[in-house]
């Protein structure tokens, strides 16, 4: 039995949920997987998962040996990124995370000036809304935009961006500019249900925050599609600064309520830096840090 293998499908298998998951992440068949954690459990005369037909759930026994597992394998890594070199030249896959949208107006363009530099590193982007866990998932990096929670993760923040409300210069037009947060009450609303309560816009900070209700004309689940009906004149729609930052530099959305804006979000690249960090990750980082900032300065 090859036990780091073993060990490497157990982990799996506990993180995926099911051994139907595992397999999946491992690119082996289901009963490779069965097999090898039978004979784990074998080697170690005890159990380590409880299985049933509806979940899987880890024994106090496995619960133990998943940490050592963990502990272990991680060794066996870094032995093996010291041994390839990848302390001493940037090489090997960098696995990153970012926001859809940020992610495709500012990290891609930053990782493919990067890619061209750094010929021996190959990366691997993940564009998702959903918030991910570094360490669990086998993340190198990711972007996150927010306050961030206290954590071992290490932050460098690199810029922020604000929650504006736009709309279109017609629509203002037409039914007029709202200078108060209560004036939105009578007009037509584009609500982004990414964007906290949809319902609801929050304004201001401190002892001055106002949430103030407003009329859904349209809801919409993305921001590019709160844009759009912004741009073609439905009504005023609240998103991040970034995303609309290309309409409204092209006159297409005008900004409003500025002076009741909440306070801005920071905009931070987060990784686990536990250890010394491979030539390849902090490579990427200091190429990436100064023109994400850069570039987040150009923006509104």
């Amino acid at each position: 039995m090859d036990r780091l293998d073993a060990m490497s499908l157990f982990v799996a298998t506990a993180e995926a949920g099911s051994l139907s998951a595992a397999a999946r992440r491992a690119g082996v068949p289901l009963a490779t997987v069965s097999r090898k954690l039978s004979e784990l459990e074998r080697h170690l005369t005890t159990r380590l998962l409880n299985r049933s037909t509806r979940r899987l759930t880890l024994t106090d026994a496995g619960q133990s040996y998943l940490a050592a597992c963990r502990r272990i394998l991680d060794e066996v890594g870094e032995a093996e990124r010291t041994a390839a070199g990848e302390y001493s030249s940037p090489t090997g896959e960098l696995v990153i995370t970012a926001p859809v949208v940020f992610g495709r107006l500012h990290v891609l363009p930053v990782i493919t000036e990067f890619l061209a530099l750094y010929p021996q590193v190959d990366i691997r982007l993940t564009l998702s809304d959903r918030i991910t866990q570094l360490v669990e998932e086998h993340i190198d990096l990711a972007l996150r935009i927010g306050e961030l929670p206290d954590s071992a993760m290490v932050a460098i923040r690199v810029g922020s961006i604000r929650r504006i409300v736009c709309a279109s210069p017609a629509y203002l037009a037409k039914c007029g500019t709202p200078e108060k947060p209560p004036e939105l009450a009578g007009h037509s609303c584009i609500t982004f249900e990414g964007l906290a309560a949809p319902a609801r816009w929050n304004f201001g900070a401190g002892k001055t925050e106002t949430a103030t209700a407003v009329r859904s004309r349209l809801q919409v689940n993305t921001a590019e599609a709160a844009i759009d009906a912004a741009i073609a004149g439905l009504g005023l729609t609240k998103v991040l600064s970034y995303q609309a930052d290309a309409a409204v530099r092209a006159g297409a959305l005008r900004v409003v309520l500025e002076s009741f804006e909440p306070p801005p979000w920071p905009v931070s690249l987060v990784h686990a830096g536990q250890g010394r960090l491979p030539v390849k990750l902090r490579a990427f980082l200091d190429f990436a840090a100064p023109r994400l900032r850069e570039r987040l300065a150009r923006s509104l």
